[in-house]
């Protein structure tokens, strides 16, 4: 038996995933490693079976080859779902009855990077998992070598069969424009289009790892120009945009308005309540009090909980939340789904919503209270200081009085509105949002960023043209 031990560069070990610069800070080595260490896991708990994907990206392919190698390594069988979005894998987790499932994929970094989203036994795979994946390697803390085997499964037919069950907008006819991005949703939008009634229009709808047209990232308005260019050009009802591996959602109205991940939210959640009073509906730390507001309004219990696809999902089965929703586009569904982030099938429920409403989704989006807030605001802090900093404005707000929500960071209410700052769990940053009634109130809640920054010894960003309505 060859000893096995390896080391990762330390940076690639992150709180939801394991993801890095390709040849820099990832390698096919570490591809190996993972496989090794995670099968280890799924072995020693009993397992004998591992579901693995992979995205578009040039490099996945190969880091998927060493990924089966390594769990083939500890014995297991491995399920190769093939090139497709995120979901779909998560799905196959459960169709296939899988132990435990590794995603292959860059999410919507750059494309150079790439790396791996991990679920065991069903949950989410994060935090302090990912560092014993790293402390195993090191150890060399594996199962002893055997001979397993992969097949490869098709499972995307499975895959939109199963969403298209859920479909209740009956037959009107939408008009719909989706931008896959060149990403690894791009087969299923095509699949799950011809069976969808209506008329619908695909761009940039080839896999490709190089992103030719724009980056895959619907969270930032530039990458949402050329969808809304051509809603404007179809007359479309509305347009949907996927991240590189379609865990996320974009959505623009039939005006060219995007809606913003907390107001999808209240539109997705009108419709769950109507069959889940009372329920448990979660939503990031950087949501608009709006959306918190409406869902109470709608009968549902409002939860504000931290940032994080793989915290949200835990809190959901902790809950029993049949819907939750980031800022970022993570939509969940546990109401007739399976509680993971699904862009795909998000979209699904979205266009039965509006195929069975009297509203068009840009009256819905017109119909909330207009609020002014600022986008996500994102500055350089080491990591070393970042939770520090946090810890620091804390204890000045506490000697203040201020109203003070602190599940993930600092949440501060005021007459104005509320600001946040926290620290970001990913990235050397920290992340700060306000939200106000008016022009001045936003500019008061922006000083407030500032001063608390100031007094950490931090740089003063410059929040100018940072305003948005929402």
């Amino acid at each position: 038996m060859t000893a096995f031990n390896h080391r990762f560069d330390p940076t690639s070990l992150r709180e939801y995933d394991i993801r890095g610069i390709v040849g820099q800070t990832l390698h096919p080595e570490d591809a190996f490693a993972i496989g090794r260490c995670f099968g280890s896991m799924v072995s020693r708990a009993g397992g004998t079976k591992v579901a693995v994907g992979y995205d578009g990206r040039l490099s996945s392919p190969e880091l998927e080859a060493q990924l089966v190698a390594g769990l083939r390594a500890c014995g297991l069988q491995v399920a190769k779902i093939g090139c497709g979005p995120t979901p779909m894998l998560y799905f196959a987790s459960y169709a296939l009855k899988a132990d435990g499932a590794i995603m292959v994929t860059g999410s919507h970094n750059p494309p150079d990077y790439n790396g791996f989203k991990m679920m065991l036994g069903g949950k989410p795979f994060y935090g302090a998992q990912i560092q014993e994946i790293g402390r195993m390697a090191a150890e060399g803390d594996v199962v002893p070598t055997a001979v397993g085997s992969d097949e490869s499964v098709d499972v995307s037919e499975r895959y939109v069969a199963r969403m298209m069950q859920d479909w209740d907008g009956g037959d009107r006819a939408l008009k719909v424009v989706w931008d896959p991005g060149n990403g690894s949703g791009a087969e299923i939008v095509k699949l799950l289009t011809a069976q969808l009634p209506g008329t619908h229009y695909i761009i940039n709808g080839s896999i490709d790892g190089t992103f030719p047209a724009h980056h895959p990232d619907p969270t930032v308005a530039k990458n949402l120009e050329q969808i809304i260019a051509e809603v404007a050009k179809q007359g479309a009802d509305l347009g949907i945009a996927f991240d590189g591996d379609a865990d996320r959602i974009g959505v623009v109205d039939g005006e060219g308005h995007i809606l913003f991940g907390d107001q999808l939210l209240v539109v997705l959640a009108r419709d769950v309540l109507k069959a889940k009073p009372g329920g448990v509906i979660i939503a990031d730390v950087k949501a608009s009090q709006v959306l918190f507001d409406e869902i109470a309004k709608a009968g549902g219990t409002p939860l504000m909980w931290k940032t994080g696809h793989s915290l949200i999902k835990s809190k959901m089965a902790e809950t029993g939340s049949p819907l939750a929703g980031e800022m970022s586009g993570h939509i969940f569904f546990a109401d007739k789904w399976y509680g993971f982030d699904d862009a795909p099938y998000s979209a699904v429920r979205l266009l039965g919503i509006i195929a069975r409403s009297q509203d068009t989704l840009g009256q819905m989006r017109a119909g909330l209270p207009q609020v002014i807030n600022t986008p996500e605001l994102r500055f350089d802090c080491p990591d070393t200081r970042k939770f520090g900093v946090i810890a620091e404005v804390k204890q000045r707000l506490a000697a203040e009085g201020a109203k003070v929500q602190d599940v993930d960071g600092v949440r501060v209410l005021t007459e104005d509105g509320w600001w946040l700052l926290r620290a970001s769990n990913t990235q050397a940053v920290l992340v700060a949002r306000a939200e106000a009634s008016s022009e001045a109130g936003l500019d008061r809640l922006k000083a407030d960023i500032a001063r608390q920054l100031q007094a950490s010894g931090l740089p003063v960003p410059d929040f100018s043209g940072e305003n948005a309505g929402h």
